[in-house]
């Protein structure tokens, strides 16, 4: 792994676990009133894209952070349609 890459990993963790404390409490208070669902699917759509230009570029932080990414606005998407 070279610097760019290390550097690319940072920020993916960094970015990437900024969306945990919010899931998890909407998760525990089922709670989303405060979540816009168009940010929302906004958000997921864009992480997704990004994703899938991560892979078409074989750049693995791009597609770790965006892996994660998905699964915790997707989660939240989920949520806030549920119980929105």
């Amino acid at each position: 792994m070279n610097v760019i890459q290390m550097i690319g990993f940072v920020a993916a963790i960094c970015t990437t676990i900024s969306f945990l404390p919010q899931v998890i409490k909407s998760w525990k208070t089922k709670e989303t009133k405060d979540l816009s669902l168009p940010m929302c699917v906004l958000l997921t759509t864009g992480i997704l894209l990004w994703l899938v230009y991560g892979i078409l570029r074989n750049d693995p932080p791009v597609i770790a952070a965006n892996v994660v990414s998905a699964v915790l606005t997707g989660s939240l998407l989920f949520l806030k349609i549920r119980h929105g």
